[in-house]
Protein backbone atom coordinates (compact mmCIF):
# COMPACT_ATOMS: atom_id res chain seq x y z
CA UNK A 1 0.00 0.00 0.00
CA UNK A 2 0.92 3.21 -0.54
CA UNK A 3 -0.04 6.74 1.61
CA UNK A 4 0.07 9.96 0.92
CA UNK A 5 -0.02 13.06 3.27
CA UNK A 6 -0.37 16.34 1.69
CA UNK A 7 -0.56 19.31 2.73
CA UNK A 8 -2.33 22.49 2.06
CA UNK A 9 -3.24 26.42 2.62
CA UNK A 10 -6.48 27.88 1.56
CA UNK A 11 -6.53 31.44 1.05
CA UNK A 12 -8.30 33.65 3.84
CA UNK A 13 -12.32 33.58 2.79
CA UNK A 14 -11.76 30.53 0.41
CA UNK A 15 -12.39 27.90 2.94
CA UNK A 16 -16.01 27.06 2.16
CA UNK A 17 -15.09 27.31 -1.85
CA UNK A 18 -11.90 24.80 -1.17
CA UNK A 19 -14.10 22.52 0.95
CA UNK A 20 -16.78 22.23 -2.04
CA UNK A 21 -14.42 21.68 -4.99
CA UNK A 22 -12.35 18.82 -2.61
CA UNK A 23 -15.67 17.23 -1.47
CA UNK A 24 -16.81 17.13 -5.19
CA UNK A 25 -13.32 15.45 -6.30
CA UNK A 26 -13.32 12.94 -3.23
CA UNK A 27 -16.98 11.64 -4.54
CA UNK A 28 -15.29 11.07 -7.97
CA UNK A 29 -12.27 9.44 -6.63
CA UNK A 30 -13.71 6.85 -4.71
CA UNK A 31 -16.71 6.34 -7.56
CA UNK A 32 -14.17 5.88 -9.49
CA UNK A 33 -10.90 4.59 -8.93
CA UNK A 34 -10.69 1.32 -7.24
CA UNK A 35 -6.92 1.48 -6.11
CA UNK A 36 -7.80 4.07 -3.98
CA UNK A 37 -8.96 3.14 -0.93
CA UNK A 38 -9.00 6.13 1.53
CA UNK A 39 -9.29 9.91 0.22
CA UNK A 40 -10.39 11.94 3.35
CA UNK A 41 -10.12 15.74 4.38
CA UNK A 42 -9.64 17.25 7.64
CA UNK A 43 -9.22 20.59 8.90
CA UNK A 44 -6.50 21.99 11.61
CA UNK A 45 -7.95 22.81 14.63
CA UNK A 46 -4.87 25.30 15.38
CA UNK A 47 -5.29 27.15 12.10
CA UNK A 48 -8.32 27.05 10.42
CA UNK A 49 -7.08 27.57 6.53
CA UNK A 50 -5.02 24.55 6.65
CA UNK A 51 -5.90 21.34 5.63
CA UNK A 52 -4.49 17.85 5.57
CA UNK A 53 -5.66 15.03 2.62
CA UNK A 54 -5.15 11.17 3.91
CA UNK A 55 -4.96 8.78 1.04
CA UNK A 56 -3.95 5.77 0.32
CA UNK A 57 -3.43 3.55 -2.80
CA UNK A 58 -3.26 -0.19 -3.25
CA UNK A 59 -0.35 0.21 -5.63
CA UNK A 60 2.14 3.04 -7.46
CA UNK A 61 -0.34 2.03 -10.44
CA UNK A 62 -3.00 3.42 -8.43
CA UNK A 63 -1.30 6.76 -7.51
CA UNK A 64 -0.48 6.89 -11.36
CA UNK A 65 -3.82 6.67 -12.32
CA UNK A 66 -5.59 8.80 -9.86
CA UNK A 67 -2.64 11.32 -10.95
CA UNK A 68 -4.05 11.22 -14.57
CA UNK A 69 -7.98 11.27 -14.30
CA UNK A 70 -9.66 14.06 -15.54
CA UNK A 71 -11.49 14.61 -12.26
CA UNK A 72 -7.92 14.96 -10.49
CA UNK A 73 -6.77 17.74 -12.72
CA UNK A 74 -10.08 19.60 -13.34
CA UNK A 75 -10.08 20.30 -9.51
CA UNK A 76 -6.05 20.84 -9.84
CA UNK A 77 -7.37 23.91 -11.89
CA UNK A 78 -9.63 25.05 -9.54
CA UNK A 79 -7.54 24.73 -6.49
CA UNK A 80 -4.88 27.19 -8.42
CA UNK A 81 -7.12 30.60 -7.61
CA UNK A 82 -7.64 29.02 -4.00
CA UNK A 83 -5.19 27.57 -2.77
CA UNK A 84 -2.49 30.18 -0.86
CA UNK A 85 0.76 28.25 -2.42
CA UNK A 86 1.87 24.67 -3.67
CA UNK A 87 0.59 21.91 -1.36
CA UNK A 88 3.26 20.01 0.70
CA UNK A 89 3.32 15.93 -0.19
CA UNK A 90 4.49 13.36 1.50
CA UNK A 91 4.39 9.74 -0.28
CA UNK A 92 4.70 7.37 2.09
CA UNK A 93 4.89 2.88 2.10
CA UNK A 94 2.99 1.18 4.41
CA UNK A 95 4.60 -0.85 6.99
CA UNK A 96 1.62 -2.52 8.40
Amino acid sequence: MIGIVAKLKVQAGKESEFEKVFLNLRENVLANESGCKLYELYRSKDDRQTYVVMERYENDAAVDHHRKTDHFRAAGKQFQSILAGAPEVSLLDSIS
